[in-house]
């Protein structure tokens, strides 16, 4: 059986689908497609906790799914701009269960991600299907997976 793990970065989905077709995306209809292609042992959504109820019902909502929820503090600077990054958890959460999958699930489209799916490819020997919105996705991480999935109007709500 293929064993899958899904790692979604919250943020950059909602942002990028927001941004492109001003809907959200449904991690049910995801979920629903994953899960048709193998076991989904792991599904964790990173996200910024801001407290309010529409945030905490999207949580739930995601947990009810199967999804691990981790959270960040929504940080505002000093300048007014906001941060709340998951690169390094998700890298070292990817890092961890890659050895013990055949398929990792990214949704995102931060470049950054590009050289941990080489790598996790190259020395795992797990698929790598990435999840982004086109064009808002990085040309690197498209090219660093086995598979690339552009989101499309299909997986929106």
């Amino acid at each position: 059986m293929n064993r899958i793990a899904i790692f979604a970065d919250v943020q950059n989905i909602y942002y990028t689908t927001r941004d492109a077709y001003k809907k959200q995306f449904n991690y049910r209809k995801l979920w629903e497609r994953v899960s048709a292609k193998g076991e989904i042992v792991t599904a964790i959504a990173y996200a910024t906790d801001r407290g309010d109820d529409g945030q905490k019902k999207f949580q739930l909502a995601l947990r009810e799914m199967g999804f691990t929820v981790k959270l960040k503090p929504y940080v505002v600077r000093g300048d007014g701009s906001a941060k709340a990054d998951w690169d390094v958890g998700i890298t070292i959460d990817i890092m961890e269960i890659a050895p013990t999958v055949e398929t990792v699930v990214l949704l995102s489209g931060d470049g950054d991600f590009a050289i941990l799916l080489d790598k996790v490819r190259k020395d795992f020997g797990v698929k790598a299907e990435v999840w982004g919105v086109q064009p808002l996705t990085a040309n690197t991480l498209i090219e660093s997976a086995s598979t690339w999935h552009a989101i499309d109007k299909t997986l929106l709500q």
